[in-house]
């Protein structure tokens, strides 16, 4: 029988998987999963590293990462040096709207590419792929802009800092 441990290391497991295909560092994903389902919902790097089966030195490395891109926060407690992890309370929120934020850029920079295109005597083929990406990035912003807002949530997330400025 598998205990529950082992079943919330192997869903933290999937996350990673999944989020490698984007380009994400497995260890990555893994304490992202582990910081999603564990409790209680803040762990040191100490507790992240028994549960995952990670070394320190990858850990603290991708810790970084992923409070860079917005998903974690971290605080230490008074008398303590220990820092402590939890997922920020709006991740999600922010990781999303970013990648909004992406697309919009991309599509100026194939909206530049178009009018160099138009600009140079020569293959239509060239002029295709630019307009293909183009194409596809005019129709995300587009669904981005036309979507609801996403839903709001409390924060909780007291005491934490983030490091996403």
């Amino acid at each position: 029988m598998t205990s529950r441990r082992d079943q919330q290391v192997e869903w933290a497991e999937r996350i990673a998987m999944y989020l490698a295909r984007d380009g994400v560092p497995p260890i990555a994903g893994r304490v992202l999963g582990w910081l999603m389902i564990c409790d209680p919902a803040e762990q040191s790097a100490g507790q992240i590293s028994e549960a995952i089966g990670a070394s320190r030195a990858s850990l603290t490395s991708n810790l970084r990462l992923l409070t860079s891109m917005g998903f974690l926060a971290w605080r230490t407690r008074p008398g303590e040096r220990t820092v402590y992890y939890r997922m920020a309370e709006d991740a999600w929120s922010i990781v999303v709207q970013r990648q909004i934020a992406s697309i919009a850029a991309f599509l100026d920079i194939t909206r530049d590419g178009l009018a160099l295109a138009g600009q140079e005597e020569g293959p239509e083929e060239r002029s295709a792929r630019v307009r293909q990406a183009h194409a596809m990035f005019e129709w995300m912003a587009k669904v981005f802009d036309d979507a609801p807002p996403p839903p709001s949530q409390p924060d909780r997330s007291e005491g934490f800092r983030r490091d996403d400025a």
